[in-house]
């Protein structure tokens, strides 16, 4: 039976859960037939599916990029040091849900500001004891922060405000054991995509989610660090894309539409006019104005 306990601890912005069902459904057949051993996500984001593949597939190695260095840390922690990450969790938890709202938006306030005032001197390229409690101060603050966003300022300091929900679930030991033990197959990388290019070979399937391109002003999440991906990154992974494919491994790409506000809007059909893009469903799952949350099409792109 598979295995599906593996699942994201982080909540993220375009986290792609929706949909892992049609991903799934347009895999290749080298992938069902155990001829790619390999994966590659080279945008690791929440992980959705990093774990839902390594869930249901056997891969020899898995290799995990990002660029946002607070993300690589805390996937390493969860992989490295689980136990300890748990125990700091359950008695910041436990701290946090004694008080009253009025405190916890105190409490809040004083672990981000903690840890943006010690992000200079965090070494993001070296595992010390410090990074245990690092992870888990952005484990809660992700989970009680708005909407689970993570966001950075121009100076790399997380200002996402608190959510003031009721009873959050800033603890959850056994998702944490689960991906921590699939996380041993894997090697997390802090670093820009191009850089997974070394392990990229006919034995690869690599699933590619950038920052989505987005539909208008007011709908931009893409700044979860302080560099920003602007089209002409779009137009260089597009370029990367290109460069995999010559390799004969297998790759699949998503991200946003722009027909959805523009019908004229061709910039990823004509980027990825040598591949398959297909348009698929999803819902609209974070923005300010709640009426705003419907259902959209997004792009789908494949090499096979």
């Amino acid at each position: 039976m598979v295995d599906s306990s593996a699942k994201p601890f982080l909540k993220w912005a375009g986290g792609k859960t929706q949909l892992l069902e049609e991903f799934t459904k347009r895999i290749p057949n080298e992938l069902k037939e155990g001829e790619l051993p390999v994966f590659i996500e080279p945008f690791i984001g929440g992980g959705a599916v990093f774990f839902h593949f390594n869930n249901q597939f056997r891969f020899k190695e898995c290799h995990i990029f990002d660029i946002n260095e607070e993300l690589i840390l805390v996937y390493t922690v969860v992989k490295n040091n689980g136990e300890d990450l748990i125990d700091l969790l359950r008695d910041i938890e436990n701290d946090f849900l004694s008080k009253d709202n009025a405190d916890r938006k105190v409490f809040f306030y004083h672990i981000r500001d903690e840890f943006n005032r010690q992000k200079p001197t965090i070494n993001f390229h070296k595992f010390k004891r410090e990074w245990i409690e690092r992870a888990a101060q952005l484990i809660f603050l992700n989970r009680t922060c708005f909407n689970g966003l993570y966001r950075e300022n121009n100076q790399g300091m997380f200002n996402v405000p608190f959510g003031s929900y009721k009873n959050p679930k800033i603890l959850n030991d056994s998702i944490l054991r689960a991906d921590s033990e699939k996380l041993q197959n894997t090697e997390i990388h802090l670093g820009d995509f191009e850089q997974s290019f070394r392990y990229v070979s006919d034995y690869s399937f690599v699933y590619f989610d950038p920052p989505y391109r987005p539909l208008n002003k007011t709908s931009s999440f893409t700044q979860y660090s302080k560099d920003g991906f602007n089209d002409v990154e779009q137009q260089r992974l597009a370029a990367f894309f290109e460069k995999c494919d010559k390799k004969n491994a297998k790759l699949m790409l998503s991200n946003s539409d722009p027909k959805n506000v523009n019908p004229d809007d061709d910039f990823f059909d004509l980027l990825y006019a040598n591949y398959h893009i297909t348009r698929v469903p999803a819902k609209r799952m974070i923005n300010c104005d709640g009426t705003k949350r419907g259902e959209i099409q997004e792009i789908i792109v494949t090499n096979y």
